[in-house]
C-alpha cells in the first residue's frame, strides 16, 4: 500500500527481480569475502590443531625424561644416591611440568604468531613492513635484553640438566645457602644469616650442590700430639662401628662411618678425620652427632683431645 502510494519510491522492475535472484550475481558480489573468511577460519583450525599436536608431542617428550630419570633411580646407584625416595621423585615431576609449560608457551606463541600474520595477509593488510618493523624491534632487543636471554637460556639449562632444585644446599660463588625457588631469570637462594640472594642464572658460572645424590659428613678429630695413634684411631673405628645403633636417625646413613687416619700435625695438634656417607641434605645432622658419640668414646678410654696453645706477649 505504502509503495503504490509513495510517487518517490519506485518498485524494481521484474529484470532487477530476475538478477537478484540468479546465484551468480550473489556469488559475484559477496564470493571474495565468503573465500576469505573461510581461509581465516581454516588458517585458526590448523593453527590450534598443530598447538594441540605440538603440545602432546612435548608432554610425551617430558613424560619419557621423567620416566627415564626414575628408571635411573630405580638402579642401585640410584638406591645408594636417595635417588627412589618420594621427594626426589616429586622433584623431577616439578621439574618436567616447568619445563613442559615453557616450551608449550614457546610453541603457542610461535604458532599463533605466524596465524596472526596470515590472517593479516587475508585481510588484505601488507605484511612486508610489519615484518620489517618487527625485525627491526627484535634486533634492538637482543641488543639491549642480552643478559635477559642468557638468563633465560641458562634457567632452561639449569632445569634440562637438573644441576639444582628447591630445597637443596648450594654454592654458586658468594651465595651459599638453601635454594628456595628456581626460575627462568632468577635463582632465589636463603643463607644461613637468613638473607635472601636473587641470582641471575645468566651469572652462575659453577655449582655446588651439597643436597644431591648422596654427601659425606666430614668430622675432624683433634687429639694431642702425644696421642698413641694406633690405640686412637682404634678407639674412634669401634666408636664408629657402634655409632648406627644409636644414631637418632640410622635410615640416613648409606654406609658406616669409616676411619680415614691422620691428616695433619700442626703447632702440636694431631687430626684423626671420619667419614660417613648418608642422604643428601643430612650429613651437617650426622655429623654433629657423630662428633658427640665420638667424643663420649675418646673421654670413656682417657684419650686427650687437643688443648689450645696459649702464648704470652712479649714485652
Amino acid at each position: 500500500m505504502f509503495l503504490a502510494t509513495d510517487p518517490s519510491i519506485q518498485a524494481p522492475t521484474m529484470a532487477e527481480l530476475t538478477q537478484l535472484a540468479q546465484p551468480d550475481s550473489w556469488l559475484a558480489n559477496y564470493g571474495d569475502y565468503l573465500t576469505v573468511g573461510v581461509r581465516i577460519v581454516v588458517i585458526l583450525v590448523l593453527a590450534g590443531l598443530l598447538r594441540a599436536i605440538l603440545g602432546r608431542v612435548i608432554t610425551r617428550l617430558v613424560k619419557h625424561v621423567v620416566d627415564s630419570r626414575e628408571k635411573l633411580g630405580n638402579s642401585t646407584f640410584g638406591k645408594l644416591a636417595g635417588g627412589n625416595g618420594t621427594p626426589a621423585a616429586a622433584r623431577r615431576q616439578a621439574r618436567a611440568g616447568t619445563l613442559g609449560s615453557v616450551l608449550r608457551n614457546l610453541a603457542s606463541i610461535v604458532i599463533y604468531g605466524v596465524a596472526i600474520v596470515m590472517v593479516l595477509s587475508e585481510v588484505g593488510i601488507s605484511i612486508g613492513p610489519i615484518l620489517a618493523s618487527a625485525g627491526v624491534l627484535g634486533l634492538a632487543i637482543g641488543f639491549g635484553a642480552q643478559g635477559l636471554v642468557q638468563d633465560f637460556l641458562a634457567g632452561m639449562f639449569i632445569l634440562v640438566e637438573d644441576q639444582y632444585g628447591v630445597g637443596d644446599v648450594v654454592d654458586v660463588g658468594e651465595a651459599v645457602g638453601t635454594v628456595e625457588e628456581v626460575g627462568l631469570r632468577v635463582t632465589k637462594i636463603r643463607d644461613l644469616n637468613g638473607g635472601l640472594w636473587h641470582v641471575r642464572n645468566g651469572q652462575i658460572l659453577r655449582v655446588g650442590n651439597m643436597s644431591q645424590d648422596w654427601a659425606n659428613a666430614v668430622v675432624d678429630i683433634p687429639l694431642a700430639a702425644t696421642v698413641d695413634v694406633r690405640e686412637a684411631s682404634a678407639v674412634l673405628a669401634e666408636a664408629s662401628g657402634t655409632y648406627s645403633e644409636v644414631a637418632s636417625a640410622p635410615e640416613e646413613l648409606l654406609e658406616p662411618p669409616t676411619v680415614n687416619g691422620v691428616v695433619s700435625i700442626t703447632n702440636g695438634v694431631l687430626t684423626i678425620r671420619v667419614i660417613a656417607k648418608t642422604r643428601p641434605g643430612s650429613q651437617w645432622a650426622q655429623g654433629r652427632e657423630l662428633l658427640a658419640h665420638l667424643k663420649q668414646a675418646l673421654d670413656t678410654h682417657n684419650i686427650e683431645l687437643a688443648r689450645p696453645v696459649m702464648t704470652s706477649p712479649q714485652g
